[in-house]
């Protein structure tokens, strides 16, 4: 991937086939598929500005078609650690053992729930998961992961780093082990999203040199110690 700034491109299924639905209707449900632009929208931004750094994102449900497009111009994927662990039928694409090199993996996005929040939710509420469903997932993260359950974050921020996608992106709210009030968005909630701030306080001098630690251990960091 090139260097510098990255651009995601949320839903990149949409530039393949996107559901196209009626000013009029008052759901989502009558709508058909229509073609996107596909792979002239990207040959022709490449055309004028060279090599693209774009993440596709590229999770739910991904047509062949959608991943011909993305692999056709080399975007790298991404991979959710949080969604590794459960029943879904596309789970096997969120082991880390399965990535591929050209991919970006997130310990969650913003989107998610923080990895603490995850760990330590009831499945009530908000959640989507059945108390049967996040016993299995716990049990099978443990066994994964090498973990006892304490400090779940750091083996999660561990098992990214140690992964061969090209890059891992861990949120502050991860790093920094809180829980579910640090959530930064819940899809599909009308209001009181993306409202966590950082207090730099709270990221320690411990806490810093621990991930810093773990990037050097596992080759993900060309700057050197100041002592250095």
């Amino acid at each position: 991937m090139p260097g510098g700034d990255i651009v995601r491109l949320d839903h990149f299924r949409g530039f393949e086939a996107y559901w196209e639905v009626p000013a009029t209707e008052t759901t989502a449900i009558n709508g058909r598929w229509v073609k996107g632009p596909g792979a002239a929208f990207f040959q022709a931004i490449q055309d004028a500005l060279g090599e693209l750094p774009i993440v596709a994102e590229n999770l739910g449900v991904i047509t062949p078609e959608v991943e011909s497009l993305r692999e056709r111009f080399g975007f790298p994927g991404m991979a959710v650690l949080q969604f590794a662990f459960g029943t879904d039928p596309h789970v096997a694409g969120f082991l880390p053992h399965n990535y591929p090199r050209n991919c970006v993996v997130y310990t969650g996005t913003h989107d998610n729930d923080t990895t603490v929040g995850w760990w330590t939710s009831a499945g009530r509420g908000d959640s989507t998961r059945s108390q049967q469903e996040i016993l299995r997932e716990r049990d099978f993260a443990l066994k994964y992961l090498g973990s006892d359950g304490r400090e779940i974050n750091w083996a999660f921020i561990r098992c990214v780093l140690a992964s061969v996608a090209d890059i891992a992106i861990i949120p502050l709210q991860d790093v920094l082990g809180l829980g579910s009030e640090a959530r930064m968005n819940l899809p599909a909630r009308p209001g009181g999203n993306w409202r966590w701030r950082y207090a730099p306080e709270l990221l320690t001098d411990k806490i810093r040199e621990r991930l810093r630690t773990l990037t050097e251990i596992y080759g993900r960091s060309s700057m050197p110690r100041a002592e250095d």
